[in-house]
């Protein structure tokens, strides 16, 4: 199936007519964040993201744009991984017995409507991470069994972002069931669509769609030409494995300590970022105690708490652990990298620590 034309109020329709929990870009708390949406009235019309280093502001846009936003605080991780979630529970009976329940994950149908290009790529990543090892989460894979994503190419890029460099974006390039392309022409948006899966094709086949035209095809492709250009953060990938390692020593980490809050915002709005901790918490009547999963930083003290305490107990430490791992163990680790661009770790940094800028300093310094 070629590329069409296709009205938006009507896809959101028919994928909550399908049973799909629907799921979006919503404008919560000063910010655009995903959560459940059952209408394209729900979606952040005429609304638009400023993002710097350690900035991020709510703009009004002067068209009807819905997404026309680069990307919040939240990932797509927060529903497929999420930072909260129960692994067992047990109960002592009044005769003494011990009771263990495992907590059972169903699989509901969810549609995730405006995934970015960068976030689909990061979702792959969490599949390779918590899907393909000898071990599958159980929790993420039932959360992912039947999702279908509906990815939008970026046309609004922030500041921060430098997919370009990551090969993530601006334009998606697979795994995704339906891409759009949102054409904002004056007062009016249109939504170019076209399959990327069997599953995708046959959602399509059953809206109200037309053809799309050349005029259409080379609208959509300015989008993304005029969105690349528009990226201007770089970040070179070519070696960067084999300086960060040869820069393990260099000063510059305790220049960077010396600014690090070391507040772990950067892995809670990273959307590759998997590390997990277990917390058992028992009732006040001792007969019942819980096991719960909750999302951990490697800029906690406890994250590298052995024998009599932290291995990693300066800011320094624990920034070069994140960043050697990211850009430079995940390649060893996993045989990609676990950056995709999205410039969320600057945009949420509080003090604006820009990766991109540490990296070409530490190249620069293997280069003296």
């Amino acid at each position: 199936m070629t590329a069409v034309n296709l009205d938006l109020a009507e896809l959101i329709r028919e994928l909550e007519a399908r049973g799909y929990k629907t799921f979006g870009p919503r404008i919560r708390d000063g910010a655009i964040v995903h959560d459940r949406i059952e209408s394209a009235d729900d979606l952040p019309v005429g609304w638009t993201d400023e993002q710097a280093g350690g900035h991020y502001r709510l703009v009004a846009r002067n068209d009807p744009a819905r997404f026309g936003y680069a990307v919040g605080p939240q990932s797509w991780k927060e529903l497929l991984h999420p930072a909260r979630s129960k692994v067992w529970e047990m109960r002592r009976d009044a005769d003494g017995a011990v009771q263990v329940e495992m907590t059972t994950h169903e699989t509901v149908k969810r549609a995730f409507v405006g995934v970015r290009p960068c976030e689909l790529a990061a979702i792959s990543r969490q599949d390779h991470v918590l899907l393909d090892g000898r071990h599958p989460d159980p929790a993420y894979a039932a959360n992912r069994a039947d999702v279908m994503l509906i990815a939008v190419n970026c046309g609004d890029p922030a500041a921060t972002c430098f997919c370009t460099s990551m090969g993530t974006g601006p334009a998606a390039r697979a795994g995704y069931d339906v891409l759009i392309t949102e054409l904002v022409d004056g007062h009016e948006a249109r939504y170019l669509a076209e399959p990327g899966s069997d599953a995708g094709e046959e959602f399509l086949d059953a809206l109200t769609t037309e053809p799309a035209t050349e005029q259409d095809r080379s609208a959509a492709r300015d989008v993304i030409e005029a969105a690349a250009e528009r990226i201007t953060k770089r970040l070179e990938t070519d070696g960067v494995r084999d300086v960060l390692f040869d820069r393990l020593d260099s000063p510059r980490w305790e220049a960077i300590g010396e600014r690090c809050l070391t507040c772990g915002n950067c892995t809670l709005v990273c959307p590759t970022c998997f590390c997990t901790d277990l917390v058992d918490v028992g009732d006040l009547s001792g007969t019942t105690t819980e096991r719960w999963r909750l999302w951990d930083t490697c800029f906690s003290l406890e994250f590298s708490h052995l024998g009599p305490g932290p291995h990693r107990a300066s800011p320094a430490a624990r920034y070069r652990q994140w960043m050697t791992h990211k850009l430079a163990g995940w390649l060893d680790q996993f045989g990609e990298s676990g950056c995709v661009g999205c410039g969320r770790c600057i945009t949420w940094c509080p003090v604006g620590i820009d990766i991109t800028d540490e990296a070409a300093a530490f190249r620069e310094e293997v280069m003296a």
